[in-house]
């Protein structure tokens, strides 16, 4: 039997006014310095190890090795590294690049150029209710994805319901039921069965209740389990028998920690399933930040939404520039 949940937020309990007094609110980082602290991990890496292998002031053989040696250990994969430094050794030619900053300047650039196109924000205003399908391999932040971006699409003025399509582990449905009493938005959750049943359920309140997005989760599975993945298809065929045009966006839930194994997922969900877009997640956590150059270069998904913390805002649209930047700066 279907349940639809919808708990309002408890009150929080009110703090002594001493108490309160003498342990000021630190003041709440922008998104921006959120994801230079997010990827400080990659920015080590990549900063102390770039400022030596630059400082000799001009590109040879030598920066060139180096350099491809520290992308490679990236995560930025074979064809983004060759591309990368193939653009460096052009810039160096064409503008006699002889200092250090000159170096790291033109090398920024063609990041930059590479990630560009992968920045293409979610138009969530073309349908309504906009369905979005979530999916994504077990352990990859899939759940808590979908939670940090019903908050997301709240701060945008947009009414949300949730999916509670993972029907096989109890615990991702009562994850998302949590979700849902933090953001005080509609579960509807079914405590066994058919996922397809359930998102097809939702899309129908949805309907009748006039919610702008409607957030679908699906199980976890790995590309490899065929009937898994068959089984994903065919909730995609059945959001169609209510909504034709959806799913509108079908997101891949990527961990930012696996790295190179990430392009394998996505080719193997999109097969299954036409990917749309891309959640990468746990930027915080990896010196691995360069897997996002490999996918611009092998598999360019647009990066809908990047994530650099556990907290409930820590999860924001993907901006090309403000990336390159927190890489190098």
């Amino acid at each position: 039997m279907f349940s639809f949940l919808k708990k309002n937020k408890p009150e929080p309990a009110a703090a002594p006014a001493a108490e309160a007094a003498e342990t000021p609110e630190a003041p709440k980082l922008s998104w921006r310095e959120r994801l230079f602290k997010g990827l400080a991990k990659t920015r080590a890496q990549w900063g102390g190890k770039l400022k030596s292998i630059f400082s000799r002031g001009k590109v040879d053989d030598e920066l060139l090795e180096e350099l491809e040696t520290l992308l490679l250990t990236s995560d930025c994969g074979i064809e983004a590294t060759t591309h990368l430094l193939d653009e460096l050794k052009k810039a160096a030619k064409r503008d006699k690049l002889d200092t250090p900053e000159a170096i790291q300047k033109a090398l920024a650039d063609a990041l930059l150029e590479t990630l560009g196109p992968l920045e293409q924000p979610l138009d969530i205003n073309t349908h309504k209710p906009y369905v979005i399908m979530i999916a994504g391999v077990n352990g990859a932040g899939k759940t808590t994805s979908i939670g940090k971006l019903a908050k997301y699409f709240q701060t945008q003025g947009k009414s949300v319901l949730l999916a509670a399509g993972d029907t096989f582990r109890a615990a991702a449905r009562e994850q998302l039921q949590t979700w849902g009493e933090r953001n005080n938005v509609t579960v509807i959750a079914q405590e066994s069965g058919d996922p397809a049943a359930v998102i097809y359920d939702a899309i129908s309140a949805a309907k009748a209740r006039g919610i702008d997005i409607v957030l679908a989760d699906t199980a976890g599975r790995l590309p490899t389990q065929l009937h898994l993945m068959e089984e994903i298809a065919k909730v995609r065929r059945v959001i169609q028998k209510i909504e034709p045009e959806g799913p509108h966006e079908t997101l891949l839930v990527l961990d930012a920690n696996i790295g190179q194994n990430a392009l394998a997922q996505v080719k193997a969900f999109d097969k299954a399933i036409n990917v749309t877009g891309l959640v990468l997640t746990k930027l915080d956590g990896t010196a691995k930040g360069g897997v996002v150059t490999a996918i611009a270069r092998q598999c360019p998904k647009p990066i809908r939404f990047i994530g650099v913390g556990e907290q409930i805002d820590d999860l924001r649209p993907f901006v090309a520039r403000d990336f390159v930047d927190a890489m190098f700066e």
